[in-house]
């Protein structure tokens, strides 16, 4: 990640000096990966929770001190902020109808089947990172989908980075049984 967090910092820097051009590259290399992260927290949410995150991270973009490293984990932070506050009003919301909720899964017009083929097997996983208990799960986005290491995940977290690093490793460990549980037993290469 060394030559994409110099260019995101270099990226960042110009945009705090007010390049639009800018913001918009270091939001193309840094969305994926928070957007990732997000959905693994929200689910079907995420886009409308990842545009509240964007807004506050432009808005306070002149405060931010740090490389692209630690950018990233900057607007990781917010990201996590702005989904735990929308997990709280989710539950003291009421629940929409069956028929509501219908149409809110409805398809759009313009999919295509490779695009719902690539969602699908997102949704699949990330569904399966969602099975895991809280710690493991977001020690798990931060690592490995947004790019963090150790202790820039630790900071977003609160937590040590010992403990963050504990908690990505079971949670690993815990998917990979998953995924290896899932699996059809492989037939040997005499036919039995």
């Amino acid at each position: 990640m060394g030559g994409y967090d110099a260019e995101l910092g270099l990226l960042v820097e110009r945009a705090q000096r007010g390049d639009e051009d800018a913001f918009a590259g270091a939001y193309r290399l840094v969305h994926p990966g928070l957007l990732g992260y997000v959905r693994g927290l929200v689910g079907e949410d995420a886009e409308d929770v990842a545009s509240e995150a964007w807004l506050e991270i432009a808005r306070d973009l002149g405060r931010f001190r740090g490389d692209g490293a630690g950018f990233r984990g900057w607007t990781a932070a917010i990201a996590r902020h702005r989904a735990l506050d929308h997990l709280r009003r989710q539950r003291r919301r009421p629940l929409t109808s069956l028929l509501e909720q219908d149409v809110w899964e409805l398809p759009g017009g313009l999919d295509t089947a490779d695009a719902a083929l690539e969602r699908l097997s997102t949704q699949e996983a990330l569904a399966l990172v969602r099975t895991l208990p809280r710690d493991q799960a977001e020690a798990v986005l931060l690592r490995v989908v947004v790019g963090l290491d150790g202790p820039a995940a630790a900071r977003v977290l609160g937590k040590r980075p010992g403990a963050v690093r504990t908690a990505g490793h079971r949670g690993l460990r815990r998917l990979a049984g998953l995924l290896a549980a899932a699996e059809p037993p492989r037939r040997r290469k005499d036919g039995t």
